[in-house]
This record gives C-alpha cells, sequence and structure tokens, in this order.
C-alpha cells in the first residue's frame, strides 16, 4: 500500500504542540515507574467551587428542559451575573445587555479577539515573558508577533518609552496581563491609565487578561476603572482562578457594544454556547460568593501556600520579590546554573518535583522558575522536604 503523502497546513510549522501537553506525559511515564512525581507546575486550583455553585448545576442538570443550545453570548442570567461582579467588586458600570460576552474560558477569547481584529499580516504587540497563548494564536492566525520587554528593574511593567520608539504602523492588538502572568508583577493604576493613553493615541486596541485580581490582593483592580478603556479597551476575567472553577471553562470579555458584536460575529460561528447548567451555577458563583468566601479561597489559603513557595524557592538559590502576587512564585535562578533546565531537570529527576521552567514564557524567562501554588499544603511541604534533602 502506497505511503500516505498528505501533509499538514502551514500554520502547524510555527507553533509546537504546547509544553505542558508534552511535559505532562513525561510526568505520566515517571509515575508509571513509581516514581510519585508531585506537580508545582500548572496553575489549576486543587480546590472546589462554593457549595451553592455545585447545587445550582445538579438543580439545573434535573431539569428536562435543561439540555438545549444556549445563547452563544451567554444567558441573560450570566451576563446580569457577570455585569453584576464588576460593579461589585471593581465599581465599573457594564451594560449586560451589550457591553459583556461569556466566554468558554480566556483561550477561546485569545482567539475569537484576533480573528475579530487582526488581518494576516497585521502585527501584535505580546508582552515577553507573558502567556505562550497569545504567541502560539497570533501565529496560527497569520500575525506577525512583535515582543516587548518585561523586566524584573521595572516591576515586570511595559516599558512606555520603549513602546514609543517602536514603528506602531502595522500593530493591531496589544496583549497585557496584571496582575503578570509569569512574573506576578502587581496591576498598577498607573499602569492602566497609560495603557488607555497608549491604545487612544496609537488606535491599539490593548487586551488585558485579569484572571488574577483575588489571588493574594486586597485591591481588585481592572482596566476598565481607565475613564474611556471600554472606548478602545478589552479586558477578559475568568471564573478558573476566583471561583476554583478551571474545568467548567467559563470566562468573560469586557468592552463596548461594537467590540463585542464584532467578537460575538466570530464565535457564533465557532461554538454553540455552554451547557445551561453550567452558565447557571455561574451565575450563582458571581452573585453569592461573598467577601469571606473570597479571602479564604483566594488570600488566606494561598497565602500558607505561598510562605512554603518561598521557602522551597530559598533551599534552591533563588531569589524573588516577596511582593508578587498571584497563584505563582517566579524566582530568579543562581548564576551557577547554565540554564534554567539544568536546574528543573535536576528537581524532577532527583527530587521528583515538577516545577516550570520560564524560558516558556519567552526569552526574558530564560532564568527564572515558576512554583505553583496549586497543591494542597502537605504536597508542599513534601515537595519542599525532598528539595531540602538533596545537596545543592
Amino acid at each position: 500500500m502506497e505511503k500516505c503523502r498528505i501533509q499538514p497546513a502551514d500554520r502547524l510549522s510555527t507553533v509546537q504542540e504546547y509544553y505542558f501537553s508534552r511535559k505532562l506525559k513525561e510526568v505520566a511515564q515517571l509515575n508509571a515507574q513509581g516514581k510519585d512525581i508531585i506537580s508545582l507546575a500548572i496553575g489549576s486550583p486543587d480546590m472546589p467551587p462554593s457549595q451553592q455553585t455545585v447545587d445550582k448545576l445538579c438543580e439545573v442538570a434535573s431539569q428536562p428542559s435543561a439540555h438545549g443550545y444556549q445563547p452563544t453570548m451567554g444567558t441573560p442570567e450570566l451576563r446580569t451575573a457577570m455585569a453584576a461582579f464588576y460593579k461589585k467588586w471593581y465599581h465599573v458600570d457594564v451594560d449586560a445587555a451589550t457591553e459583556v460576552l461569556s466566554l468558554i474560558g480566556s483561550k477561546e477569547g485569545i482567539l475569537h479577539v484576533t480573528l475579530a481584529f487582526v488581518n494576516p499580516g497585521d502585527q501584535v504587540l505580546v508582552p515577553n515573558p507573558g502567556y505562550p497563548t497569545y504567541t502560539s494564536l497570533s501565529k496560527l492566525l497569520g500575525a506577525d508577533i512583535v515582543n516587548y520587554d518585561l523586566r524584573e528593574d521595572n516591576g515586570w511593567q511595559p516599558d512606555f518609552e520603549a513602546l514609543e520608539r517602536m514603528d506602531l504602523s502595522r500593530v493591531k492588538l496589544m496583549w497585557t496581563n496584571y496582575p503578570n502572568m509569569p512574573t506576578g508583577g502587581r496591576a498598577q493604576r498607573e499602569t492602566y491609565a497609560r495603557l488607555v493613553d497608549f491604545a487612544q493615541r496609537h488606535q491599539i486596541v490593548v487586551v488585558n487578561d485579569n484572571p488574577y485580581s483575588f489571588i493574594l490582593s486586597e485591591e481588585r483592580l481592572s482596566l476598565m476603572q481607565v475613564p474611556g478603556a471600554k472606548d478602545c479597551c478589552i479586558e477578559f476575567n475568568s471564573m478558573s482562578k476566583s471561583h476554583n472553577m478551571p474545568g467548567w471553562r467559563v470566562g468573560m470579555c469586557i468592552s463596548n457594544s461594537t467590540f463585542i458584536s464584532w467578537i460575538l460575529k466570530v464565535k457564533s460561528n465557532i461554538d454553540s454556547g455552554t451547557f445551561r447548567g453550567i452558565q447557571l451555577a455561574a451565575a450563582e458563583a458571581l452573585t453569592n460568593n461573598d467577601e469571606a468566601w473570597h479571602r479564604e479561597a483566594n488570600i488566606h489559603t494561598y497565602r500558607r501556600r505561598r510562605d512554603i513557595a518561598e521557602q522551597i524557592m530559598l533551599a534552591l538559590g533563588c531569589t524573588f520579590d516577596s511582593q508578587q502576587v498571584g497563584m505563582f512564585l517566579w524566582g530568579r535562578i543562581p548564576d551557577t546554573y547554565a540554564d534554567v533546565e539544568q536546574l528543573t531537570e535536576r528537581v524532577l529527576h532527583e527530587a521528583r518535583v515538577f516545577i516550570t521552567p520560564g524560558f516558556i514564557f519567552g526569552s526574558n524567562g530564560n532564568r527564572y522558575i515558576r512554583i505553583s501554588l496549586c497543591a494542597k499544603d502537605d504536597k508542599m511541604q513534601e515537595a519542599l522536604q525532598r528539595i531540602t534533602a538533596l545537596k545543592w
């Protein structure tokens, strides 16, 4: 039989399989060999949603009429809850009917926004270091990536003077992410104000990815708090981190009604909406998870784990900014290592702990590691003991 000569689309040559997709296969093989790897790599909250959220899902799922197609934009109940969430926590007015769009997670939103605003050959500003999906999806859709540097000595904030020196004539989108992942750089009102000014003057759509504003943060900030932001910017938010619902795939997109209508035009041709039970349960979580719930889930729990992660960093000889927020700890490796994988691979195979090398987030992460706080306290303590037991 003649060998198949079919080749994949050219666009596949522009990207690789997602790092965690590849590395988790190796971790699974090690576990199959009895290695018992402790994963401190992925930001998947290990705690459950609130009980009323789960109860609402079960209640709706038991209704015979709940299983049909749902509005692609999101049910009125969910969009109303999302708008109320922005009003309650960020003090931002959002029109539930026209200025909010339900997403099947923020990763889906990255795809839809890029399709709605960027033509092949247009340029997209992507932070370095930054979430790899900003780069990979832009490449798959034929956009040209222009990296802008985030540096530790600048608090991992954009260097606006450097941005102004760039040729911005072909730039359509700028991706930002504050509070920042992977670096833990804090959201700053000044940065948000400068981003809106930058967007207005250069006719660039700034998209702020904002899933971490509740994690270890007493002050909840949003790009949409800046006057005029809604006219030229987009913000994503997600229930994955703040409400312990990563597998539910519920996010939101906030912007002006025109931008939302363009994104919906794309989205409505790609998916058919989320199960009604998930949407109404998400609305329940947004509406009824109070300050006490958020403090216990998003501050107290992660604070305990952060203390352990800091001890791990110190055991590895790494330095870090104690003021960073979010569900990771980002640290610089000692100069004695030739590269970051020399450290992370030793930790994986000798201490049996999986931590993330910073190079996957861009060249500015080459000398850094990231430790996830999404593991039980006892597992993090065991990881600390394993690492401390090695001779460094």
